[in-house]
Order: C-alpha cells, then structure tokens, then sequence
C-alpha cells in the first residue's frame, strides 16, 4: 500500500506542477464549466472532435492539486477516445472513486483511486469529469459539485 501512496502522492504533484493539455481551445465545437464552491476549483473543459472520436481535449482554470491533477490525467486518457468509451471510461473512473469499483481498467487513472479515502476530496477529483460529462452531453449550465 505504501508505494501505491507513493505514486499517486508523486503523480498529482507532477501532473499539478506540469498540467497536460492546460489552455482554451480555441475551435473547441463543445465546452463546459465546472466550480466546486467548497474548494473553490474551477474550470472549462474544452472538447474538439473528428466525427465521434475525441481529437482534442483542453482544460482550463484553477483548482487544487488534485483538481489539477485529475483533469490533467482525464485530458491524456479521453483523447482518441469516441464519445461511447469516454462516458464507459467516466462510469468506470466515478464508480472507483465513489463506490470501491474496480480500477484495473483505469491505467494510469488508478492512482486517483486513493481519493475515495478523503471523501471531501473526492469531488475535487471528480469536478473535471463531471464538466466532461456536461461538455459531452451539451447540457446548459454549469457544473456544481454541491
């Protein structure tokens, strides 16, 4: 268990400190916002495709370390994806970090798993996949995690 701590302590440094795929999008064809209040993480999640495969996918704005992480994580992962596997992917990631699912299938995204520990801190990992989810589904509004 203590390496796992490791390197999920060591991944959301670095994807906090060296966030992928951080910036607007300009020619995004959906976007969505997202704010969780109790931490005061917030951000827009951009989202451009190439028919129904994800082709590109930014993130934007402030939040936490693991907020950062976690969208940072969520942009290398979604990216190639079609839409079907990026909301399969969502189901899987939400059900891990919120009801003890299996991480297997999650890659690199497993290490995000140790937030289910921090219940308050959940939802500062899930924000971004929330925002994606809204983004995906062309919901209006904004994405509130209260």
């Amino acid at each position: 268990m203590s390496d796992l701590r490791d390197l999920y302590q060591e991944t959301i440094l670095v994807h906090n400190r060296h966030p992928r795929n951080r910036g607007a999008l300009a020619d995004a064809h959906r976007q969505a916002d997202g704010h969780n209040p109790l931490c005061g993480d917030s951000l827009t999640v951009y989202l451009k495709f190439d028919g129904d495969v994800v082709s590109d996918i930014r993130f934007a704005g402030e939040g936490c370390a693991i907020s950062t992480a976690s969208a940072s994580l969520m942009t290398e992962a979604v990216k190639g994806l079609t839409r079907g596997e990026v909301e399969a992917l969502f189901d899987s990631f939400h059900a891990a970090l919120t009801a003890d699912g299996p991480t297997a299938e999650l890659g690199k995204l497993r290490v995000l798993a140790g937030v289910r520990e921090f219940p308050m801190r959940v939802k500062c990992a899930t924000l971004a996949w929330h925002t994606l989810k809204q983004a995906l589904e062309q919901r209006e509004g904004a994405v509130s995690t209260e």
